[in-house]
């Protein structure tokens, strides 16, 4: 019996309830980052400690990713994405409701474990509810709004958090991930895929389970105890290294795989997913730094912060669509170089930055960049994926997913901003080394202020040369990091031409079935 697609207004709306669906999930990563001093503040607990909020959200969310396929296999896709948006919505609720920050970590924990499989599933969904010349365009829309998602999460919550108050950062889930689990429901309850429910390899997932979160603590909390100074990140690194060593081989020989590593056979998705986590960390570590720049730096306050960085969004949220809809025209090899070559002229423009640039002028290179992210991520999530059978979607989207998550913004993040703080100290060591009584110029800015010698001058003199110092160092620490990013986008677009140009999915269990098929044509007397 055929599969009957829905159609006009019908499926309209289900798009749009799958797109709510992933928006919030997307939202939750990032709206809490400003909210955090105001939720430390009304706890009473110190700023490092309200940075659990994030680092729990983000651990548990990681370590469910990989285990999307088999998820669905055990509950059926779509009860799967409606179970974990009814749940998602009442942890938020929790969340704005906790009264302590222990409460509020541990339904923060929850919140990011039952929102897992949101992303992969959202992105299975569109593809086996659109029919096949209106996939595209359904995945154009999915692309714009995981990509618009973190842009809007520090505006909105920053918004949410000033005029309001925090809790509202986790309230604003509930009404739209309710609405959103209500239509999936109603248009594709009887659409179910099929039940598959094979044993759960316990060990496997424990295993899985200390390697990442691990990792992730490791990642979260390295700056603030000073990497690997610290016996603490040590001892993670280690637990980590050797979970994920052991879950490697373990897995490997189980006949019901947690996670599913023969993905990676296809040249496509290897590269693909190569690709889209290096470009991923090239974009997010600036889309951190950036905000914290003009934060720290140039007084602005995080709502402004976030409006500076937002043009970002603006080419990929209005034109997704329309690309994901001609897409199929074009080979996406020669888009996914195109947009590394944008992204490197972007990032070139941001380079030029000086303590005295404008608001208009960072949105105006964010802007630009926004053409490169456009061509980026719904070109590689079709080059990945595009191959994949249906039923497999949500397993090879899952591991996608959860490698660029990870190790794209994890990585990226602290990589980022230890390179920032890095960079920073160098340019203040080597413009302090310039400011000696031995120059002219230095003498002279003395003198101007009423005759004052460099030796006896007074404290407050020497404060305000110590915050220009800092401001300078800052901001050429920032242009290092884009001259960094620009470059490795130029690196990495011959690297796509290296895919294959048609998209053929090639399983070890379909190859048997080719060659049986021709045994038989073979010895055929027709």
């Amino acid at each position: 019996m055929d599969y009957k697609y829905e159609t006009g207004a019908r499926l309209l709306l289900l798009n749009i309830a799958l797109g709510l669906g992933t928006f919030i999930q997307v939202l939750d990563t990032s709206i809490a980052n400003v909210a955090v001093p105001y939720i430390a503040g009304n706890l009473s607990v110190s700023a490092d400690e309200g940075t659990w909020v994030i680092t729990s959200f983000a651990v548990s969310n990681a370590i469910v990713l990989p285990l999307t396929g088999w998820l669905s296999d055990y509950f059926g896709r779509v009860r799967l994405f409606v179970y974990s948006l009814v749940l998602f919505a009442i942890m938020s609720f929790l969340c704005g409701f906790a009264g302590s920050l222990r409460e509020l970590v541990f339904y923060r924990v929850l919140q990011g474990a039952v929102a897992g499989s949101l992303i992969p599933l959202s992105q299975s969904l569109m593809i086996s509810s659109n029919p096949e010349d209106k996939q595209g365009m359904a995945l154009g829309f999915w692309a714009a709004v995981v990509i618009v998602a973190p842009v809007a999460g520090p505006i909105l919550g920053g918004y949410l958090t000033y005029v309001y108050s925090w809790p509202w950062i986790f309230y604003i889930n509930v009404p739209i991930g309710l609405f959103s689990a209500l239509v999936v429901w109603i248009v594709l309850r009887k659409k179910e895929s099929q039940i598959i429910r094979n044993p759960i390899d316990w060990w496997g997932l424990a295993l899985l389970t200390i390697g990442v979160g691990a990792l992730q603590v490791m990642l979260d909390k390295g700056k603030d105890l000073d990497w690997f100074e610290s016996n603490v990140i040590i001892s993670l690194t280690i637990v980590s290294v050797l979970a994920l060593a052991y879950f490697a081989i373990w897995n490997h020989f189980q006949k019901y795989k947690i996670v599913d590593f023969s993905f990676f056979k296809m040249r496509n998705y290897a590269v693909g997913t190569f690709c889209i986590t290096i470009g991923y960390m090239l974009f997010f570590g600036s889309t951190v730094t950036v905000p914290l720049w003009l934060q720290t730096q140039q007084g602005y306050t995080a709502y402004w912060a976030g409006i500076a960085i937002a043009p970002i969004g603006i080419i990929p949220l209005l034109f997704s669509p329309l690309l994901g809809k001609y897409l199929k025209m074009f080979d996406l090899r020669y888009v996914i170089c195109c947009s590394f070559l944008l992204f490197a002229f972007g990032y070139f423009y941001q380079a030029s930055f000086t303590t005295q640039t404008s608001l208009f002028e960072v949105m105006l290179a964010r802007f630009y960049q926004g053409f490169g992210l456009l061509l980026f991520f719904l070109p590689l999530v079709q080059l990945s994926l595009g191959g994949i059978p249906k039923e497999r979607y949500a397993s090879a989207a899952g591991l996608f997913n959860f490698i660029r998550i990870l190790v794209g913004s994890g990585f990226g993040t602290s990589l980022a901003m230890e390179a920032w703080y890095r960079f920073s100290i160098f340019h203040h060591g080597r413009l302090s080394e310039a400011i000696t009584i031995y120059r002219p110029l230095v003498t002279h800015f003395y003198e101007t202020l009423g005759n004052i010698s460099p030796n006896f001058a007074p404290p407050i003199v020497n404060n305000i040369i110590e915050m220009q110092l800092q401001q300078q160092a800052f901001m050429l620490s920032t242009n290092d990091l884009s001259w960094m990013a620009a470059w490795s986008f130029i690196i990495l677009a011959p690297l796509p031409l290296f895919c294959c140009k048609r998209v053929k999915f090639r399983h070890p269990e379909s190859r048997s079935i080719l060659h049986a098929h021709k045994h038989l044509f073979k010895h055929s007397r027709f």
